[in-house]
């Protein structure tokens, strides 16, 4: 007699993310992380211009989503992880900045519903080498400076700490709708100062 084996429906992405959230098993991981790290080498390679540089930020991306997937809960997987990769090549070429900035950025955690990645203002595609993207970032720091308090402290948490918006309202005090709408004036100002 033939038996057929039962075709098992391939694992979706949501499905792993929902069994890494629940087991923080690094295989399950894994299962997620490998079809993206081509993305996220070339993503690096366009900040860093170096192979040597990228290969280890695959591998520093992947540590970073071990806790990163277990705290937060993530729509779009793909989106979110070029986001996260985008941001941080943007921080370690910001490490490299001989002006020294005026607060502390760190990398937390990322708001997976938020699909404008005001980075990208400092980043634009024609961009050749990391001392253009460098450049950019100077001149960031300076328009970020044009800011109201409101706006500046706002986008500071969201972008560059990758604050969630509730979190981002717990911090400053801010009603959740006066974040998103601080948010909204402020990264319109910035690319406003970032193109004269």
């Amino acid at each position: 007699m033939l038996f057929f084996k039962k075709k098992h429906k391939p694992e979706s992405k949501s499905d792993l993310l929902i069994e890494y959230r629940q087991t923080g098993d690094l295989a399950v991981l894994g299962k997620l992380y490998e079809p993206q790290m081509e993305m996220v080498f070339a993503i690096s390679m366009k900040y860093f211009k170096d192979q040597e540089e990228a290969k280890d930020t695959v591998m520093e991306i992947f540590e970073a989503l071990i806790p990163k997937l277990r705290q937060h809960e993530v729509e779009n997987f793909k989106a979110w992880l070029g986001m996260v990769t985008r941001n941080y090549c943007l921080m370690e070429l910001r490490k490299k900045m001989v002006e020294v900035s005026d607060y502390e950025v760190i990398n937390d955690e990322e708001d997976e519903n938020n699909s404008n990645n005001f980075m990208e203002i400092s980043t634009s595609e024609h961009h050749t080498n990391g001392l253009d993207v460098e450049q950019n970032l100077i001149k960031l720091e300076d328009c970020l400076k044009t800011l109201n308090l409101e706006q500046k402290q706002s986008v500071e948490l969201f972008f560059m700490q990758e604050k969630t918006y509730q979190e981002v309202a717990q911090l400053t005090g801010f009603e959740v709708n006066k974040v998103k709408s601080y948010l909204q004036n402020g990264k319109r100002n910035l690319k406003s100062c970032m193109e004269k």
